[in-house]
């Protein structure tokens, strides 16, 4: 395995893999208007800013591209591991990476954990500090915890 920082050449790769993994799972957790409120936040030109800030990685295994991280300063933005390739060790990969990274400055990491996420945050020593909910369209609500770990 190797973790890489992603070039702009990069962009439909890393749009892809988040895109794909929030159409294949979020549905199962969320209403579809928060899927689609999720696919809107992580679009291409949000993706792209990310990538041109430096601050984004891809995660390869052999000749594939599986997954996908994003930190900005200790927050940590993004995390995305295809479907097909979730339960085999990417994600934690994926995390103790964008983790090393944040401890090179700072003493704690956060995140926005979404619910299909925040098993693996939890079982990485993340702590809820903070349950939090926002309304989408149609009175759609997105759930979510603010979690940190010491690092």
């Amino acid at each position: 395995m190797e973790y890489i920082l992603a070039q702009k050449n990069n962009l439909k790769l890393v749009f892809d893999i988040v895109q794909k993994t929030i159409k294949s799972i979020y549905p199962k957790y969320y209403p579809q208007e928060v899927v689609k409120f999720f696919c809107e936040l992580h679009n291409f030109e949000n993706i792209e800013k990310d990538i041109c800030g430096g601050s984004v990685g891809l995660l390869k295994d052999g000749d594939c591209f599986v997954g996908t991280g994003c930190y900005k300063e200790n927050h940590i933005t993004r995390v995305y591991v295809l479907p097909e390739f979730q339960g085999k060790g990417y994600g934690t990969y994926i995390m103790n990476c964008l983790e090393e990274e944040i401890s090179k400055i700072h003493k704690k990491a956060y995140l926005d954990a979404s619910l299909p996420a925040s098993h693996l945050y939890e079982k990485r020593g993340y702590v809820t500090i903070e349950h939090r909910k926002w309304e989408v369209d149609n009175g759609a609500i997105l759930v979510y915890e603010v979690m940190e770990k010491e690092l």
